[in-house]
């Protein structure tokens, strides 16, 4: 895709600030828009131009939207924005939100049928991938939009992959998500046995991370719960989405899952004690709580 083409991009949460900006590095034209514009004031000092969603998407070749629900897309695109009507033949949108295979087959769906691509893209690597501009980005769509976009995704991806057709982002985004609850669970177990143990923690995941047992949520957000650090670089209420769609595309599937349903009631617990604008590592709240230990003493309580 050449840097001439019209880049449009909505949606400034705490990933897709950061993946905007890098698209701006790279020296694409960039509009944008956010439903609170004060977020994006350090993108318009990089160059970006902000405007109304509307003229955001009839001035696009590629719209980019980083979202925080299927509801949130659904709106933004077919019903209350309707941003399908500004779009131009030949554009192409691109889906980052991590939300249902359902709803982007329907996007695709109603896309082709104006002469518009439609690619669900989502990511992870959560707040430092999108940082750093390492994020691992899972496409599905056709192929001739996906190499049209995947130039502008490269700006803040270490990876981009065509999954399959539409719906298989997501699918794929789906298996990551369970990989990440039911190893969150496990280092949070590890840390709370440890410290019950008498280990000292901080040696502990150092020990660990280099073996068998390593992961992002051990090297990464580890130290952050020993710090009592829970700002989010993924929301758990984005997070308890992520799982409820994983749980209902399980059941249309008849497949048992028993590791997200216990990670989902465990994060369901978190949101209820007040926990949902925390970051996934916040787990290890839920954890101290049930086995009444606090790995601090000045550890922060429910």
């Amino acid at each position: 895709m050449s840097k001439s083409m019209k880049v449009g991009w909505i949606g400034f949460g705490v990933m897709g600030k950061a993946m905007c900006q890098h698209v701006i590095k790279k020296g694409y034209q960039v509009n944008i828009w956010n439903r609170t514009k004060s977020k994006t004031d350090e993108a318009v000092s990089m160059g970006a131009k902000y405007l109304d969603p509307e003229e955001v998407a009839a001035r696009s070749d590629v719209l980019f939207v980083m979202l925080g629900y299927p509801q949130d897309v659904k709106n933004m695109i077919l019903d209350e924005r309707a941003l399908i009507k500004y779009l131009n033949p030949g554009s192409i949108l691109v889906d980052h939100t991590t939300s249902s295979p359902s709803l982007a087959k329907e996007l695709y769906t109603k896309c082709k049928e104006k002469g518009i691509s439609s690619i669900d893209a989502p990511v992870s690597g959560g707040d430092v991938g999108a940082k750093n501009g390492t994020l691992v980005t899972m496409v599905g769509g056709d192929p001739e939009p996906f190499e049209k976009a995947k130039e502008v995704m490269e700006a803040y991806s270490q990876t981009v992959k065509l999954m399959g057709g539409a719906g298989q982002g997501q699918n794929t985004k789906a298996c990551n998500q369970i990989c990440i609850a039911n190893n969150m669970v496990g280092v949070v177990e590890a840390l709370v046995f440890g410290h019950k143990a008498g280990l000292n923690l901080e040696d502990l995941i150092k020990t660990i991370e280099g073996g068998a047992a390593g992961s992002f949520s051990l090297r990464v957000l580890g130290p952050r719960m020993l710090k009592r650090d829970f700002d989010p670089g993924f929301f758990v209420e984005h997070f308890v989405k992520d799982m409820e769609i994983i749980l209902h595309e399980a059941r249309k599937n008849n497949l048992c899952l028993p590791g997200i349903s216990l990670s989902s009631q465990l994060y369901q617990a978190l949101m209820a004690h007040g926990g949902a604008k925390m970051g996934t590592q916040a787990l290890m709240l839920a954890l101290e709580q049930i086995n009444n230990v606090k790995l601090d003493d000045n550890a922060k309580k429910f």
